[in-house]
């Protein structure tokens, strides 16, 4: 199963990303394939946060636009959502002290540890501090 990372959706989302046309194009084929695939929660919520801040798009995105389109990727019939569950926590100890994160790396080993509990064996992502996160086969689905 594939899982896909905040910026893939924030350039699927973004009309003025000069990504966006292949990044909504395989997003858009993700959520009409017949196969499962998953959005991690903890992008969902980042999704939002950069989406609607007028600090980095000028203009941001509305409320009403960006939940649009993450209710647009819900309705995806092969979509799951990736949430914490009792393994979570071992999961994310382990990934912290064996990828040595600290700081602002949280956030990706949360990402991380979500896609091992839930079996996810590659992370579609623009962001290249993943490759720490030997579990995960990293995938740019851009290039």
């Amino acid at each position: 199963m594939i899982a896909v990372d905040t910026n893939i959706l924030v350039y699927a989302h973004r009309i003025d990303s000069p990504w966006h046309e292949i990044a909504y194009k395989r997003v858009k084929q993700l959520a009409e394939q017949n196969s499962r695939w998953a959005i991690p929660y903890p992008c969902i919520h980042e999704f939002y946060s950069i989406v609607t801040n007028p600090k980095i798009y000028n203009p941001s995105s509305t409320q009403n636009q960006a939940i649009h389109f993450i209710e647009a990727l819900i309705q995806s019939p092969h979509l799951t959502l990736l949430s914490e569950d009792e393994t979570y926590w071992p999961e994310i100890r382990k990934t912290i002290r064996d990828s040595k994160v600290m700081g602002g790396m949280i956030h990706d080993a949360r990402i991380a540890s979500l896609c091992t509990i839930h079996g996810i064996k590659e992370l579609w992502t623009f962001d290249r501090d993943f490759i720490r996160f030997p579990q995960l086969k990293i995938k740019n689905p851009l290039i």
